[in-house]
């Protein structure tokens, strides 16, 4: 518990923004209003996450016929399209993942002739370059009038390979909502965009990757900030280094002047955890705000430290674009090797382990300080100043039954994990239940109130232990 102006904001905004979502709702438990309308909401998002996380509508091409560049219609799995500049090709060189993609060229355009019902959360679109022509630019835009008007939806893309690598935009919009992809750069460079993937959308912060409302409040209704949001961070791009971040499978508070986030947030239960593989699309965040620094894979290349995930992949593999979204960038930090693939991983395990068992989990993990030690070295930042290379890497793991109501069930005797670990070399061996702490210590190191949303009482009693339990 860290008492503060800050804490104080977090724990009432985050609790009116929790109220406000689920004010429709019944719910047969006795609680005082505040408890009853976050219980209610919380719940809701647990038994709905799949409806705004999974895509819904999936269009591969592998449907209908169109063999040339002229502007036409075409009527697909998902619905009819306009390709304008564009076709369907089937060709050995085509970057795909079936028999077909699309194919665009000089200022083409692939825009939905229909309205995706129920909302647009995520989109995810594959794309690559076809063959050997010249790198492409494109942008994902949106209408919510049937195509009268569009929006532009995240940053530009730029399209520098022949193997097909996954955008992802956060459009988070409850109208009905029709696509349009625009290749934007004008010039006879070819570009191949295969399986466009779209989300429902339940609610939230809307417009995904336009930088945010100077005025935005950390009201989030997110899953992910259940129990609090340890920063007040808001989506405010006044305050770059705290600067909040919600997607479908966690939320964080990135650091544009560190390259990094502050700290990650989410929910972990057993139905965010399935079959789906392991994307390794390393890419930059498209949804940070126009003019930051989006920092990119090879940015770690020679660096000595690992991309180190906060928000793990096998955290979530209920689907491709669940496992696709942890490797954002501001999802990584410049984490060593002997930290990452030793204690940290262990940990990681550990908890997919006690979801196994029945249980539900809230993560919070971060990293502070400067200056680590991986292969080549201690290093302050890489990236030629861009990133910072933390001193110590932290995690929080509040640890549930599976059930309901859970900020009010968490009392003295649940279970919390936190540990504290120095991101350097020669701890791969160790276990990871050698560097646990209490929740206050690693609040007097960032300043940070973890679980904001705990009844002060409640904060005071469980902050202070230290866990004991199994690690294995």
């Amino acid at each position: 518990m860290k008492l503060s102006v800050f804490s104080s904001l977090a724990k009432t905004t985050i609790l009116a923004g929790l109220m406000a979502a689920m004010a429709s709702c019944n719910t047969q438990e006795t609680l005082n209003p505040s408890e009853s309308e976050a219980s209610k909401n919380t719940e809701f998002q647990k038994n709905n996450h799949l409806a705004r996380t999974f895509a819904v509508l999936n269009e591969g091409f592998e449907s209908g016929s169109k063999g040339s560049y002229t502007v036409g219609n075409v009527t697909l799995s998902s619905g009819s399209w306009q390709l304008d500049d564009a076709l369907l090709g089937n060709l050995a060189v085509d970057a795909k993942t079936g028999a077909v993609s699309a194919r665009v060229r000089n200022a083409g355009r692939f825009t939905m002739l229909f309205d995706k019902t129920s909302g647009t959360g995520t989109v995810s679109v594959k794309h690559a370059k076809y063959g050997t022509d010249a790198n492409s630019t494109w942008e994902l835009w949106y209408s919510i009038n049937g195509g009268t008007s569009w929006t532009k939806a995240g940053n530009t893309i730029t399209t520098s390979t022949t193997a097909l690598s996954t955008a992802t935009f956060n459009v988070n919009q409850t109208s009905n909502t029709r696509l349009q992809i625009r290749k934007t750069d004008g010039t006879s460079s070819r570009l191949n965009i295969d399986d466009i993937s779209v989300g429902d959308y339940a609610g939230g912060s809307t417009g995904g990757g336009t930088g945010g409302d100077a005025n935005t409040a950390p009201n989030s209704s997110s899953i992910h900030l259940t129990m609090g949001n340890p920063s007040a961070a808001i989506t405010n791009i006044n305050t770059p280094n705290n600067y909040l971040m919600e997607k479908p499978q966690y939320v964080h508070a990135y650091n544009n002047s560190q390259g990094k986030s502050n700290w990650v947030s989410w929910y972990l239960a057993a139905n965010w955890i399935g079959s789906a593989a392991r994307q390794d699309d390393f890419r930059p965040d498209t949804n940070l705000p126009a003019g930051w620094y989006a920092v990119t894979n090879t940015d770690y290349v020679g660096s000595g430290f690992d991309r180190g995930h906060y928000c793990p992949s096998a955290d979530r593999t209920a689907s491709v674009s669940d496992n696709s979204a942890t490797f954002f960038m501001t999802n990584m930090m410049p984490q060593a090797a002997d930290n990452n693939q030793g204690p940290w991983e262990k940990l990681e395990s550990y908890c997919r382990t006690l979801v196994s068992q029945g249980n539900e989990l809230y993560i919070i993990a971060g990293s502070y300080g400067i200056g680590g030690t991986g292969l080549n070295g201690t290093k302050t930042t890489i990236a030629n100043g861009k990133v910072t290379v933390p001193n110590r890497t932290w995690k929080v793991v509040v640890v549930l039954p599976a059930g309901t109501n859970d900020v009010a069930r968490v009392n003295s005797n649940t279970r919390i994990i936190a540990i504290d670990m120095p991101n350097a070399q020669g701890i791969r061996a160790n276990n990871w239940g050698t560097y646990r702490v209490s929740i206050d210590f690693i609040e007097s190191k960032t300043g940070y109130n973890l679980l904001a949303a705990l009844p002060t009482s409640v904060q005071t009693a469980v902050e202070a232990k230290i866990d004991n339990g199994l690690t294995q």
